[in-house]
């Protein structure tokens, strides 16, 4: 208890990112700190409060006990309004991951959706990153809390993006993990957010998160911020999550959970 208030109070006084020690089983806790997303309707720096997010994207396996338990989530009976017809369609059945159950176990699961992905997130008692999470943490290379415009960082980025992907997905966790602890943020699946349909919307419509309209790729690059214009990976996520909507599930799109951070009582 007494490390975790002093990594709090370091925090504070630095006012900077801090790769925090303290973890919560296999979440890992990012520090707090300030900066600017790729797309913004301001120049000022977003700040972002700590947090802990999971180290590795929800497996195969875990989903599968999500089902599991909860059968309105599984492939032949979760209506139509909540998953497309993509949903778990690399599954051989609705409980049978597929005939290399015993490598797949560990791949991250993909063709899930939205509205299932934030299912899953409530049954485990966490949520979804929201997009400024994600990106901050994203932004963090293996020695660095802030890489977004380090160009061997950005160009590592994009030669996963110009990679096919593999008919089997290796297992989280098999990449070195970034500054905060996470694993795979880049490199083997995109990944849903929270407020992924907030990406090009107008600033008085941001609060609006029922609105599941689809938004285009065509808007992405009016609000870019000058300074990260280079930052084409980014450019490419946030023209990614634009082109969603909540109920795809796309065969290359996973998720991982996030949790508030409460201040621990002095």
């Amino acid at each position: 208890m007494i490390y975790r208030i002093t990594q709090f109070v370091l925090l504070i006084i630095t006012g900077t990112a801090v790769s925090l020690a303290a973890q919560s089983g296999d979440m890992a806790l990012i520090a707090g700190g300030e900066f600017l997303p790729f797309f913004s309707y301001s120049e000022e720096p977003v700040h972002v409060e700590p947090f802990y997010l999971d180290k590795y994207p929800v497996t195969n396996a875990e989903y599968l006990e999500f089902v599991t338990a909860n059968p309105e989530w599984r492939r032949s009976q979760v209506k139509k309004i909540f998953a497309d017809e993509g949903y778990l369609k690399k599954w051989s059945a609705d409980l049978d991951i597929g005939p290399n159950a015993d490598t797949l176990k560990n791949s991250p699961v993909t063709n899930v959706s939205w509205f299932a992905a934030r299912a899953y997130a409530k049954w485990k008692g966490k949520r979804l990153p929201t997009l400024e999470e994600w990106e901050y943490a994203a932004s963090a290379s293996r020695k660095k809390p802030m890489a977004a415009r380090d160009e061997l960082f950005v160009q590592e980025i994009l030669n996963w993006y110009s990679k096919p992907n593999p008919g089997i997905l290796p297992a989280v966790g098999d990449n070195d993990p970034n500054y905060f602890g996470v694993h795979d943020l880049h490199g083997l699946i995109w990944e849903w957010v929270l407020d992924f349909n907030t990406v090009f919307i107008s600033g008085e419509s941001r609060a609006d998160q029922g609105d599941l309209k689809q938004f285009y790729c065509a808007a992405g690059s009016a609000a870019a911020s000058d300074a990260d214009k280079s930052n084409y990976a980014a450019f490419l996520r946030y023209a990614f999550r634009g082109s969603l909507e909540a109920d795809f599930s796309v065969g290359n799109l996973g998720f991982r959970l996030a949790m508030d951070y409460k201040t621990p009582d002095l």
